[in-house]
């Protein structure tokens, strides 16, 4: 048997169980460390040195790069350890353009929150924040500001380790150091694919969504202009923390309601654009399996991910699926039905995605120079425009969204979870020639928090191999192994960690957080009385009234177009 070991931390004996650093064992015994540059999911860096702590021997380590030993003492709160941490804060600060009650990030910045918790009241340092550094808004995406940076590296690794794009890197040297694109150029003519990732983990307001929420205003606000609107599945169930409500629950009705309030003149859910992306892409995925077609099918609801093979390996575009995103296929719909109407239409999608906000601005989604997305908001976004009106969210009641067009199933909903566009198409295929039950297609494989999930399904007398992915550095990983030869039918592809519930435009959550999401989609799939897309009895009446002869027109888009022949 084991002998258990232990070591001490502020004289209180801590059991050392596999923990890889002090810092985790301090978090075990509920103290809370300041950091910036730590974060669990990657490499340990040990720029910042908030963390430090002292020792026996009256030296300080860090505690996110210093392994726990057995006998070991430390002490997380001494004056020397406190007046340590305000002389970094202070220089950080003096470094640091502090203009805060205009910062996107106000009252969710970590330098703000640690500059509060050590009452930081002075700065004895001249502001050397140059303003000058300017700001990078070249991208639809996301935008950076040099001057608001501290070179915590967070971003910078999320880029390069988890996501394998690297479109940011540290340049030059010493007091000259910055975050850049390689040769400074910007952002938009980097590899960036616009997946937020980068913004989720920034701690100041060096990296932010872009903000289009005074697009919106100026439209709602036109008499001449109907506005319209549309909810993507993971935002339902990414509101509660900043609005009151348990993080997870399902506040779809709320938000509708809210919508309304701040006067939008209609209202739609996005998964029923999702139920017609399960039925126009599992149809291309049997059309390619029984006649011959390029395999593996790979998902094309991501936009990050598109832009990913777009940059990195348009060999694979071939395989992306023509399916038009939920967004656009929605979008689409009601653009050209707006066409009856004589009032312009102005189409707004709230997304759990900063990529969104490029997909919609590409030329493939414009008619006549016209985008069927005039503007994209995030989930932060939404929450601004809540708070920014007045509305005391948790106290609304839930409303409907509008009909005809408001008859969603299940399978539409759980597109906001990794493996979610997986489980639906083979709802849709399991009802023709596959012997899995519903329950058994839940339990295929495609759930739960592995990067990289692989299974196999039975298909008459065939077994498809399916490979569901998030991440775009697992997806580097698996389209490698494909090139070398191993065989997939199916792949999904999302590029944030988790899926949409952990997209960059969300508000930032831990991961058993972000599992309270996952368990709130589910759980609101399991409530809805149609659990497959092509039950839901909309769809009909959409392909046989609204979109009877345009289907192709208006929710298929060729990405190989003028990049890659579908020949390779």
């Amino acid at each position: 048997m084991n002998e258990k070991k232990y070591m001490t931390i502020d004289g209180i004996p801590v059991e050392i169980n596999g923990e890889k650093n002090i810092l985790e064992l301090c978090r075990k015994i509920g103290i809370k460390m300041p950091t910036f540059c730590y974060h669990s999911d990657l490499s340990v860096y040990g720029a910042c040195r908030m963390c430090m702590v002292e020792n026996e021997r009256g030296g300080l380590d860090a505690a996110c790069s210093t392994p726990p030993r057995a006998g070991m003492s430390v002490r997380t709160n001494t004056e020397r350890l406190r007046r340590y941490r305000k002389n970094i804060l202070e220089l950080l600060l003096a470094n640091h353009c502090r203009d805060c009650t205009v910062c996107e990030n106000n009252n969710k910045c970590k330098l703000q929150d640690l500059a509060m918790r050590f009452n930081i009241e002075g700065v004895r340092f001249p502001n050397r924040a140059v303003s000058t550094k300017g700001e990078d808004t070249s991208s639809p995406c996301i935008s950076r500001d040099a001057g608001k940076c501290i070179l915590c590296g967070d971003c910078v690794r999320v880029c390069n380790e988890i996501q394998q794009v690297g479109a940011i890197d540290f340049a030059h040297r010493g007091a000259n150091m910055t975050i850049s694109t390689a040769f400074n150029k910007p952002l938009a003519e980097s590899p960036c694919v616009g997946c937020g990732q980068c913004a989720v983990v920034c701690p100041t307001g060096a990296i932010v969504v872009n903000n289009n929420i005074d697009k919106v205003w100026k439209a709602i606000d036109d008499s001449s202009v109907k506005t319209t609107v549309q909810i993507a599945p993971a935002v339902r169930v990414a509101l509660g923390k900043e609005l009151n409500i348990e993080e997870g629950s399902n506040v779809i009705g709320k938000i509708v309601a809210a919508l309304r309030r701040m006067g939008f003149d209609e209202v739609y859910d996005t998964s029923l654009g999702a139920d017609l992306t399960v039925l126009e892409e599992s149809e291309e995925f049997l059309a390619r399996i029984e006649e011959g077609g390029t395999l593996p099918l790979i998902t094309s609801c991501c936009p990050g991910w598109v832009q990913f093979c777009e940059k990195k390996h348009p060999e694979f575009l071939p395989n992306v699926s023509t399916c038009r995103s939920p967004m656009q296929m929605m979008a689409s719909i009601l653009k050209d039905q707006s066409k009856k109407s004589a009032r312009k239409m102005f189409h707004v999608a709230v997304m759990p995605c900063t990529g969104k906000k490029f997909e919609a601005a590409r030329d493939e989604f414009k008619v006549d120079g016209v985008p069927n997305v005039d503007a994209v908001i995030t989930t932060q976004e939404l929450i601004v425009m809540i708070k920014e009106s007045g509305i005391i969210f948790d106290e609304l009641e839930p409303e409907a969204v509008d009909m005809p067009l408001g008859t969603i199933s299940g399978a539409g909903v759980i597109f906001g979870v990794t493996g979610g566009v997986t489980e639906a198409v083979l709802r849709r295929v399991s009802s023709n020639k596959s012997r899995f039950a519903l329950l058994e297609v839940a339990n295929a494989g495609q759930r739960g928090n592995k990067d990289i999930k692989e299974f196999t399904v039975p298909y008459g007398e065939k077994e498809l191999k399916i490979a569901v992915v998030s991440g775009l550095g697992n997806a580097e990983k698996l389209l490698e192994r494909v090139k070398n030869g191993e065989h997939f039918d199916f792949i999904e592809i999302m590029a944030c960690p988790g899926g949409c519930v952990n997209g960059g435009g969300q508000p930032y959550v831990s991961r058993k957080e972000c599992d309270d999401r996952v368990k709130g989609l589910y759980d609101s799939d399991r409530l809805l009385s149609i659990r497959r897309s092509e039950e839901n009895p909309l769809i009909t009446t959409i392909y046989k009234d609204i979109i009877k002869g345009k289907a192709h027109e208006l929710l298929h888009v060729d990405y190989t177009k003028g990049k890659v022949s579908r020949n390779g």
